[in-house]
């Protein structure tokens, strides 16, 4: 029984494409239809949709200024194919990639290394005083410098690990406290509409979850971005 906890996790191979790679295909036309039927007068999805585009136009000018504005899209992007990587995969049988570390590390990685090689493109090798803290006694450069590099390398396995994770103990819980609501129902009868709440319940908190989490990421990858901007 243990054992079919993790059955979501499987990796199964299809036609041309694994089931991970598949969805992630189904995220990027999802939010391309998402995107393509624009009206002048927006329905209901259109105005949510317009309300987290602000808010991240806001985002993204707060902490990079003006100038971190053509990072926007790359964020825009980024929160609406992870939050519909996360939110499709707690339909039933459907697999959520996010919840494979390859998958978030490769997102991550991939983040710092562009964040990496664009500030040596706009600050050449002044990009390396990120690794020295402003005002530091010189007699501890050598100490500061290892540790800002520490902390430099970990912020990939920190935004990687950190979805993963979440995501990942998220599904556990959910299907464990369903199978456990399923048998309450089936027990109880008529009085079953305690375990209905309590999946209900789950469902939103899951819900809660899958958006915060892609939230968080990409404010991360946002403040990170500041590095291309303005050395600190």
């Amino acid at each position: 029984m243990n054992g079919a906890y993790f059955d979501q996790f499987k990796i199964v191979g299809l036609i041309a494409l694994t089931n991970s790679s598949m969805m992630m295909v189904v995220a990027v036309v999802v939010v391309l239809l998402l995107f393509k039927g624009t009206r002048l007068i927006p329905e209901r999805w259109q105005s949510i949709i317009e309300l987290i585009y602000d808010h991240f136009h806001g985002v993204v000018k707060d902490n990079l200024g003006s100038g971190g504005l053509k990072y926007f899209p790359f964020i825009i992007s980024l929160f609406f194919f992870i939050v519909f990587l996360n939110v499709l995969g707690l339909f039933p049988y459907v697999f959520t990639p996010t919840v494979h570390i390859v998958v978030t590390l490769g997102l991550s990685f991939s983040i710092i290394i562009g964040v990496t090689l664009a500030g040596f493109w706009r600050f050449e090798w002044d990009f390396f005083s990120v690794l020295m803290p402003g005002g530091a006694p010189l007699g501890l450069a050598p100490l500061l410098v290892l540790i800002e590099t520490v902390s430099y390398m970990s912020r990939a396995m920190s935004l990687g690990v950190r979805l993963a994770a979440n995501l990942s103990a998220g599904h556990l819980l959910f299907v464990i406290l369903a199978g456990f609501g399923f048998n309450m129902l089936i027990a109880s009868g008529f009085m079953g509409f305690f375990p209905l709440l309590i999946m209900v319940f789950i469902t939103l908190l899951e819900v809660a979850v899958a958006v915060i989490q892609a939230y968080v990421f990409c404010l991360l990858t946002t403040i990170y971005l500041a590095d291309t901007i303005i050395l600190h």
